[in-house]
């Protein structure tokens, strides 16, 4: 049996009309930059993510670039961030020319450990960076009490979690600015690259508008330097289509989550599950701690079960962030994730067929390893 990581056809299938027509739409409109197509999906988002204000962007890249860049982060700053995450929460910083300084993680959720956060600000700290990484959003209280202790801005990476929730608040809704990515592989994805800023505060809001189009407002007319980093109507019309659709896909996703616990449960096997320490973790990733990781994917692959390690290198042992002067052992729970850590299928259309396919062949690895 084949049991790849994500399978977007399967999902294609169940909404193909509605996506056909979507982009047929755009097509005969022949209206592809910005628009009403776009204005729709944002105003879609921004109610699905408890927030006032939502700016379509041309990647979740872009959202965290964009947002910093409304903040006027200039060389010499620093920002606080994680070293557990994906390469462009720490690239937007530096591409600024603004220095990431890293804060290690827990080691059960994988996020940022607030209480090292104190330690890391210094005179020349602008904000923070928290990751809602694989699904489940960071301990926001205690970030936002720092923030406001030393007048810190927060932009929520929310890439891979829309519709996750800390005490029933929306991610991307409880920091200065949030940032969600539509990746095709992310839980709703686009047709390709896509992202979205999501926001409470209207000032902030109209300078990432004006941002995004080089600056300019009215058209033309530049108060700012800003980039091209608009979000199209075909991928805009694609992420309206799914949108109605997340809720359920998120509940399989969950639903397909509380069956590998249990089966793993059952099976006795040395495999440590996700903790769900939040109030909605919506699974963009099923990350699994096991011994011998490597020998692992490797019996997985070989057996058909598609399966990925997110993320083993962090940043702070990344080549091109070698000028920080970190070596290894700095952020050792960090370091511990990369080792250890392997991401199974979880998307909504997995039948019970194929994740117990998936426990065999995992639980026999780990009994070799």
């Amino acid at each position: 049996m084949n049991v790849p990581l994500l399978d977007l056809k399967a999902q294609y299938a169940t909404i193909r009309n509605e996506i056909d027509a979507a982009v047929r739409d755009v097509l005969e409109s022949q209206n592809f930059i910005l628009g009403s197509t776009v204005e729709a999906c944002e105003a879609a988002i921004a109610e699905y993510c408890a927030c006032d204000h939502a700016i379509g962007v041309s990647s979740g890249t872009d959202a965290l670039l964009v947002s910093l860049m409304a903040e006027s982060v200039a060389p010499g700053d620093e920002i606080i961030t994680t070293p557990y995450t994906f390469f462009a929460t720490g690239g937007c910083i530096s591409r600024l020319g603004a220095k990431p300084v890293f804060v290690d993680i827990e080691p059960g959720s994988y996020n940022i450990n607030p209480e090292l956060i104190e330690a890391a600000i210094t005179d020349k700290t602008r904000g923070i960076i928290p990751v809602h990484l694989y699904g489940q959003c960071a301990d926001m209280d205690a970030i936002m009490a720092t923030a406001d202790n030393h007048n810190l801005f927060v932009i929520e990476d929310a890439a891979q979690a829309i519709g996750a929730e800390y005490k029933n608040h929306r991610a991307g809704s409880m920091g200065h600015y949030g940032c969600l990515s539509f990746f095709p592989s992310k839980n709703l994805g686009a047709g390709g690259d896509g992202g979205m800023v999501v926001l409470q505060d209207t000032e902030r809001a109209d300078r990432v508008r004006k941002l995004r189009s080089h600056g300019g407002h009215p058209k033309y007319y530049h108060a700012l330097i800003g980039g091209n980093f608009r979000l199209d109507a075909m991928q805009a019309a694609i992420v309206d289509a799914k949108l109605p659709h997340l809720d359920t896909w998120s509940e399989g996703r969950q639903a397909n989550a509380e069956r590998y616990n249990q089966l793993l449960s059952q099976s006795g096997a040395e495999v440590q599950t996700p903790q769900s320490l939040q109030s909605r973790h919506i699974y963009n990733q099923y990350v699994v701690r096991v011994p011998d990781r490597d020998a692992v994917r490797d019996h997985l692959k070989n057996s058909g079960v598609g399966c990925e390690v997110y993320y083993p290198v962090p940043l702070h042992l990344q080549e091109c962030f070698s000028d920080l002067g970190h070596s290894e052992g700095d952020f050792p729970e960090s370091e511990r994730a990369a080792n250890e850590t392997l991401a199974l299928p979880i998307y909504p259309e997995l039948s019970d067929e194929q994740a117990a396919y998936v426990v065999e062949n995992l639980v026999e690895a780990v009994n070799k390893a």
